[in-house]
């Protein structure tokens, strides 16, 4: 943001502090008002015909403009995406661990990507792999909602699993 001399148009749509129109002034002259005030003039709307500028504190301005942003970023949630790998002839209690650390990633509020990954001939049984996939997502279904559908990718099919956004409700 411009400020003070560091704008460079001849002429500015100049805001009082107060918020209201003072009209196209010269450049120099509203420079001059905000120093009178012992305030900044800022440049507001620089694409404008003539440019708008503000006189205000901009210290004050940007201290406050650091503060949404900070209480922005409070409020956000960020999703990270948990990886668990799965073969296509998983046993019983390997599958029950594997759904253990899934259920937990999802409880967490995290995304599960389930993947199966097939290893030499293998790969000719596409049908087992999916069945391990569909199995995986019937048996976390009270806590996910099936974001993508299994799907071949090279050598491994994979399913995204989401949590369920009512968990808290």
């Amino acid at each position: 943001m411009m400020v003070n001399s560091g704008i460079r148009s001849r002429e500015v749509r100049l805001i009082s502090e107060s918020g209201e129109q003072l009209g196209v002034k010269a450049t120099r002259d509203a420079l001059a008002l905000a120093e009178a005030a012992n305030l900044d003039l800022v440049l507001v709307s620089p694409n404008a015909k003539p440019p708008v500028a503000r006189i205000m504190d901009f210290g004050k301005f940007r201290f406050e403009l650091q503060k949404k942003q900070r209480e922005a970023r409070k409020k956000q949630k960020t999703i990270s995406i948990k990886e668990i790998r799965l073969s296509p002839t998983i046993g019983e209690a390997d599958f029950n661990t594997r759904l253990k650390n899934a259920t937990k990633f999802l409880e967490k509020g995290d995304k599960v990507k389930v993947s199966v990954r097939f290893r030499g001939r293998a790969i000719t049984h596409k049908d087992l792999g999916q069945k391990v996939l569909e199995q995986m997502a019937e048996a976390t279904k009270e806590l996910a909602v099936v974001e993508s559908r299994p799907k071949m990718d090279g050598r491994s099919m994979f399913l995204m699993l989401a949590p369920k956004a009512d968990k808290n409700n």
